[in-house]
């Protein structure tokens, strides 16, 4: 939709991580992989302006490239990649899977630097007078669990409560026994489903301490995006933009974080990694007064809704359709349920997943 935008007159940027091609692929193919060792930050998909961050370094993002500037601080980073896939290593208290702290400041961390990006192209389109479309992307809450050291007494691990759907290797047996064998056979290391997951962990083995720590080391993430957000929001009303601008804060997917025994994410239509946080403010100039919409809404809406408030026709391609600005709207429109997938196909294992969610709670998947 980005295109679409680009077409009417918007000025269009993605700062932080995009998903378009694959990170791990040569910069031959793919020009995200090649654009900052070029020292270009687009075009490229529809976005006039783009720089790249990741969670790790994959020796070709713009925020990459950018750290090489502070050596020292960069070798503290997890190294992410070993010979047999991703790593398993980690140095926290309990010795969790990817749990990372490194003593870097929090000004060289990718969120940090995300928002400081942000702001610096919003400072550019100062002396133009086009609309723009702004894409802040941030690579965290994500494995690995690597924050600077300084922001560990933000949640005490020790304090967290275990997941309400938890499962210890006695009941995840039961659980787990009871759906589709790639469930128990990621648990107990029989099946490796997909690369999201380090082939060599094995859920069976982690400890409830262990999913403490992981929560916690999240949850601090989560903080710290807040916090960048909020600078970023900061600079919109210092700079008179904010009444005028449409926000909208979400996420591409969740995190088991323990739920039934299991970490990092797959092939698991769940509300731990489906359910995901979708708030939109609407610009305040627009007068839509504040409400919570409880039928389902879903991603693909959000391109219908930026083309709505840009004035614009919405493309044929376009499959969703604009989000309600109020519950009454969301009745009018019978929105009753959602529609996502999964296709991921490593090596032996090929799993497609379909699942319709519905607004009376139940959850069909195929």
């Amino acid at each position: 939709i980005a295109h679409h935008l680009q077409n009417h007159g918007y000025q269009t940027a993605l700062l932080g991580k995009a998903h378009f091609e694959p990170w791990l692929g040569s910069a031959d193919d793919f020009y995200e992989n090649r654009m900052a060792s070029l020292n270009q930050t687009g075009p490229h998909r529809g976005f006039h302006h783009m720089e790249l961050a990741n969670h790790f370094f994959e020796g070709h993002s713009h925020y990459d490239l950018w750290m090489n500037e502070h050596p020292h601080e960069k070798a503290l980073f997890y190294p992410m990649i070993t010979r047999q896939g991703q790593n398993t290593i980690g140095m926290g208290d309990t010795n969790a899977c990817q749990v990372w702290p490194m003593d870097i400041p929090l000004s060289l961390y990718h969120t940090q630097w995300v928002a400081d990006r942000t702001v610096k192209w919003l400072e550019n389109q100062q002396s133009s007078k086009d609309p723009w479309f702004c894409w802040m992307s941030f690579p965290d809450p994500h494995h690995p669990w690597d924050i600077p050291q300084s922001e560990l007494p933000r949640v005490s691990w020790r304090s967290l409560g275990l997941p309400e759907r938890y499962c210890d290797n006695k009941a995840a047996g039961q659980v787990l026994g009871q759906k589709p064998k790639h469930w128990l056979g990621y648990y107990n290391g029989s099946i490796w489903t997909n690369l999201e997951s380090p082939r060599e962990f094995i859920p069976a083995n982690m400890t409830p301490d262990q999913v403490r720590e992981i929560n916690a080391m999240t949850h601090i993430e989560n903080e710290l995006i807040d916090e960048a957000c909020a600078g970023v929001l900061d600079y919109l009303k210092a700079n008179g933009s904010y009444d005028n601008t449409d926000i909208f804060f979400t996420s591409d997917h969740g995190e088991l974080q323990g739920d039934f025994g299991l970490m990092f994410k797959g092939p698991y239509h769940v509300d731990a990694l489906m359910h995901v946080p979708l708030i939109w403010r609407p610009a305040n100039t627009s007068g839509i007064q504040p409400d919570e919409i409880l039928d389902p809404v879903g991603h693909l809406d959000l391109a219908a809704t930026f083309c709505e408030i840009a004035g614009i026709d919405i493309p044929d391609y376009v499959e969703g359709e604009p989000l309600p600005d109020s519950q009454a709207t969301a009745t009018e429109q019978n929105r009753t349920q959602v529609f996502t997938q999964w296709d991921s196909q490593h090596g032996s294992i090929d799993l497609h997943l379909r699942s319709v969610y519905h607004r009376d709670g139940w959850l069909y998947t195929q």
